[in-house]
């Protein structure tokens, strides 16, 4: 039998712990194999004095959601006291998408706050409750998408809407707004997109994006 792969890498240091994780898996998987880890193979490290523990994220970026779902898993058995969650550097962001005339700004929208841009977005960073997005062409997000978002406002029916976390307060592109969340009939919100069809906002996750428009922005 083929042994698997280890997603999850726990080394010792001078100064403590340092887990490594996998940037190549899902998210899920990740999450699965560190609640084995620590509550079976490695349960010996969690007695004992307080040990200060690192976490290597590789080049996977996470929104502030993710890394509490870690810090919950960690740092809730006993004594390890998580000192810092590193990520390698954002994620490049293709040339192409510079060419087409995408705007692209690193931060994050916070509650009460608006961003608004005259051409397609691409935001590096996470949309928080409250927080609003709108843009005249296509808004993409890498990280989590949690207030509202506002493609295609002036009437661009071809817009679309496209991030990592994809679980808004509501979506509209042009003047047609999505149903809630919970009637799109997708489990894990793993990234997906929204864009109009024949009328009707649909959902559909990120691997089918070529089939909708594998041109757009040339010209």
């Amino acid at each position: 039998m083929t042994a698997a792969k280890h997603h999850v890498t726990i080394k010792g240091t001078k100064d403590g712990l340092v887990f490594v994780l996998d940037d190549t898996c899902r998210f899920s998987e990740l999450l699965g194999e560190l609640k084995h880890k620590l509550e079976t193979t490695h349960q010996q490290i969690l007695t004992g004095p307080l040990i200060h523990v690192q976490i290597k994220l590789g080049g996977r970026i996470l929104n502030e959601a993710d890394k509490e779902e870690i810090r919950e898993l960690i740092g809730c058995r006993g004594n390890l006291v998580i000192q810092s969650i590193e990520t390698d550097g954002e994620p490049p962001v293709p040339k192409a998408w510079l060419e087409n005339h995408i705007k692209v700004i690193r931060g994050i929208v916070r509650s009460g706050q608006t961003l608004r841009e005259d051409e397609s977005l691409l935001l590096i960073g996470d949309v928080n409750p409250g927080g609003s997005v709108l843009s005249t062409g296509d808004i993409y997000i890498l990280g989590s998408l949690r207030g509202m978002a506002h493609a295609g406002i002036e009437g661009d029916e071809q817009a679309v809407i496209a991030a990592s976390h994809l679980r808004p307060t509501q979506l509209r592109i042009a003047e047609i707004v999505s149903r809630p969340p919970d009637e799109w009939g997708i489990g894990e919100a793993f990234m997906e997109f929204a864009y109009i069809r024949n009328g009707v906002m649909e959902i559909d996750t990120i691997n089918h994006f070529h089939r909708l428009r594998p041109e757009r922005g040339k010209g």
